[in-house]
Order: structure tokens, then C-alpha cells, then sequence
């Protein structure tokens, strides 16, 4: 599941660096003026040896696969870094915060086959190790030069800092291992699948489940492999999805329209479920000042066979906080994520789309008996003006052309029944 050219391009909003700030030559980035500035007083984060708490995290690249460059993420503290890769707890925090925090994790390059994981030398061992970890690791870590600070950001994965090529990998301790993690790792005839269905449901947070994944400790012991970070995340989503799914589409219809919205991190998120069969849409718009059409993808009852190219990770990230809801509430329905892109806003992975989608379904809805209502009270939640969204969904030309059963019932008779007068 290769990132596609196009999906990086459109993550990034700078017209000058366009991401890759290395090459920012303005006087103030309107992105990273301050992080660049912290950035430079941080001495520690040019040195070729490091020490500190890794928040647990692990990084895996795409770039040169089925060789990919693996390795742990490690902040030159060892105080208040658990926070660091855990982005089920970012809602709230500022953008320059975030940015600070992941800048700070120093990238431990080693190259390795994707079967490596199979039989991991003590580089990759003590990576997947920490990785299985729920709690930060004392980590020391040499490399073979200074770290050095690269671009651009990506598409789906959060932004992390400088990295260079390890020399030497050591775990000053034990990591903490939840029992959950333990068993499913060591059971090699688990699928892969089964083994993050049965994480999920364990209670585990998505972003370790997803790391565990990616470092390779997850499936059947001849099939595991090294999945690079921005491919497992969107994995996960799908799993996920598709075990949620299922559930789903046993519940009983909802009976309202239902519209949920939250808006974080330069991006608007609102959420439109319909009283139907299950069936799925997100909508995604850039650049709202030259009132573009959003790009789309869908889904009916059967779901889809095909990657969403359009939306890429951001379908998956957006599809399963509603199938959460729906689970939840067990009742079924169709859903139209709206989700817009604004100006102020930098590429922080899509991550941002499943934990703003997941707030908003958490606050108590607005309801409406018809469509029509309810795409009323959508208008004004939408900076782009609504009939672009029209334009681009076909879940909503769809409805269009529908007709329900209660449609052909005969309607109540304004006439007065026989025998009595009219007031």
C-alpha cells in the first residue's frame, strides 16, 4: 500500500517548501518558525550518542522496500515523553506543541529485509521490544554520525525529527508489557488480522497496536514481516473497520438523521448518518478559497475492493470512529464524513481525522426527521458552500433517487370522517 505522489502533494498546504522545511526561506515560516527556533537551542539532538526515554515508539520507512530502514524513536529526556507518540491523547494540545514533541524524537536508522522480523538481529530485537512496551523505555542509543533533521512531512504518519544510522541499540531496562500483547505476539498461529481484532478488544490503544504491527510481531510465524509505519496505521483503520463492520450490519436502522461535528488542527470534521443500510462516504476539500470539488470515495452495504484513492489512509481513519458509534448504539446506518482542509493547518497524519471524527461522535447529536434538514443544518458547519459537496457525493445522488416504503402508504385523508362535521 504504497503513499501515492498525488496524496503527499495535497497534504501539503506551504507553497514554498512544500513541507520539506529544510528548504524554507522565509523570514517567518507561518508553519515552523518556532519549532525551527527551538529546534536550534536543543543541543542534544546533534549529538551521536543519546539517552532517554523512548515514549515507546518505533519507526519503519517505505522508501527501498522489501530493504526498509527500521528503527526506534528516541527524545533526548527521560520526563513526561509518553505523551509522545500517543496520538489518542493529542486533541487539545496546540500544533506548535505537537510539533515540538515529535521534533524532539531523534529517528534510529537501520537497514533490513522486511523478513528480518522473523529472526531479528539484536538492533531489530530490541526495537520490537520496545515496541510491544505500553510504558516509555530507557533507551540508549549510538549513531554512526549526527542525527540530521529531514523532510518532507508525510501524508499519514505523524512528523518525527533528525535520524542517522544506529550504531548500537541498548534497553537500559525490562520494557512494560501488558499481558494482552504478550499472548498475542507469542501465539505465531494467530493471523495478523486476529491478532489486532483481539488487541483492540483487549483494550490496548490504537497507536501501540499499530507499532506492534509494523515492527512485525503480528501473524502467523512464516508470514511475519516488517510493514512500514505509514502502511500499518492505515492497516489497522482497515481491520478494524471491516471486524466492526460486520457487527454493524446486524443492528436494527436507525430512525433519524443524525449530524455530529467537531472542528481541531486547522481541520472540520462533520458527520451525516442516515437511517438506511450500512453504506460509507468521505469527502475531503483542500484550497475551500478557489471552491474546488471534493474528492470522494464510497462504499455500499458489500463494501469496496479496490484502495481509496482519493482519500487514501484519510477513508479508513474517518470509516471507523463511525463504525464505533454505530456499535455502540447498535443500530445501523449510511454515514458522509464532510472533512475540510484549512489554511492554518499542516500535515500531522491522518491520525487527526479518526480522533476528530471520534470526538465528535462522542457529543450528543443534532436529529432531523428528513435529508433535506438535515443537509440545512449542515450549510452553515461548512466553510465550502454545500452544493460542491453535492456535486462529489454519490452517496447523496443516491438518496436522491431513492424512495422508501412509508413513501407509497396512502397519506392521512384531510377530509372529515362520515358522519361528523368539521370544527
Amino acid at each position: 500500500m504504497p503513499t501515492r505522489p498525488f496524496e503527499v502533494e495535497r497534504q501539503i498546504a506551504c507553497g514554498v517548501c512544500h513541507g520539506d522545511f529544510k528548504r524554507c526561506r522565509l523570514v517567518v515560516c507561518p508553519y515552523l518558525a518556532s519549532v525551527r527556533d527551538w529546534f536550534g537551542r536543543q543541543p542534544a539532538l546533534s549529538s551521536t550518542s543519546l539517552f532517554g526515554a523512548s515514549p515507546p515508539s518505533a519507526f519503519v520507512g517505505s522508501w527501498g522496500y522489501p530493504r526498509v530502514l527500521a528503527g526506534p524513536l528516541v527524545p533526548p529526556v527521560r520526563e513526561g515523553t509518553a505523551i509522545m507518540d500517543a496520538s489518542e491523547t493529542w486533541l487539545g494540545l496546540g500544533v506548535g506543541e505537537i510539533l515540538r514533541f515529535r521534533l524532539s524524537l531523534v529517528r534510529g536508522k537501520a537497514q533490513r529485509p522486511v523478513e528480518a522480523a522473523r529472526d531479528p538481529d539484536r538492533i531489530l530485537s530490541a526495537t520490537q521490544e520496545e515496541a510491544m512496551a505500553s510504558k516509555p523505555v530507557d533507551t540508549e542509543l549510538w549513531l554512526e554520525k549526527k542525527p540530521v533533521l529531514e523532510g518532507p512531512f508525510s501524508a499519514r504518519a505523524p512528523p518525527s525529527g533528525p535520524s542517522g544510522v544506529i550504531r548500537k541499540l541498548v534497553l537500559a531496562e525490562n520494557p512494560s508489557v501488558p499481558r494482552k500483547v504478550d499472548s498475542v505476539v507469542s501465539d505465531t498461529d494467530l493471523l495478523a488480522t486476529q491478532g489486532v481484532a483481539d488487541l483492540y478488544r483487549g483494550g490496548i490503544p490504537q497507536s501501540q497496536i499499530t507499532r506492534v504491527f509494523s515492527v512485525g510481531l503480528l501473524g502467523t510465524a512464516k508470514r511475519r514481516r516488517l510493514v512500514p509505519t505509514e502502511w500499518s496505521i492505515t492497516a489497522v483503520d482497515d481491520i478494524l473497520g471491516r471486524g466492526l463492520v460486520e457487527r454493524v450490519k446486524r443492528h436494527p436502522l436507525l430512525d433519524d438523521y443524525r449530524v455530529f461535528g467537531h472542528a481541531e488542527f486547522g481541520n472540520n470534521v462533520q458527520v451525516l448518518l442516515t437511517p438506511t443500510s450500512w453504506m460509507f462516504e468521505g469527502l475531503e476539500a483542500f484550497n475551500l478559497e478557489s471552491d474546488p470539488v471534493p474528492f470522494a470515495d464510497h462504499e455500499f452495504y458489500r463494501g469496496r475492493k479496490t484502495y481509496p484513492t482519493a482519500l487514501a489512509g484519510g477513508y479508513h481513519a474517518a470509516r471507523l470512529p463511525v463504525l464505533e458509534y454505530m456499535d455502540r448504539e447498535h443500530r445501523q446506518g449510511g454515514a458522509i464524513v464532510f472533512m475540510e482542509v484549512y489554511k492554518d493547518w499542516i500535515p500531522l497524519g491522518v491520525w487527526r481525522y479518526r480522533e476528530i471524527a471520534r470526538a465528535a461522535l462522542l457529543q450528543p447529536p443534532t436529529t432531523f426527521e428528513s435529508l433535506p434538514e438535515a443537509l440545512a443544518a449542515l450549510r452553515p458547519r461548512l466553510h465550502l458552500r454545500l452544493e460542491r459537496w453535492l456535486q462529489a457525493s454519490r452517496l447523496l445522488r443516491f438518496h436522491a433517487r431513492q424512495r422508501r416504503l412509508t413513501d407509497y402508504l396512502p397519506r392521512p385523508s384531510s377530509r372529515p370522517a362520515p358522519g361528523r362535521q368539521s370544527p
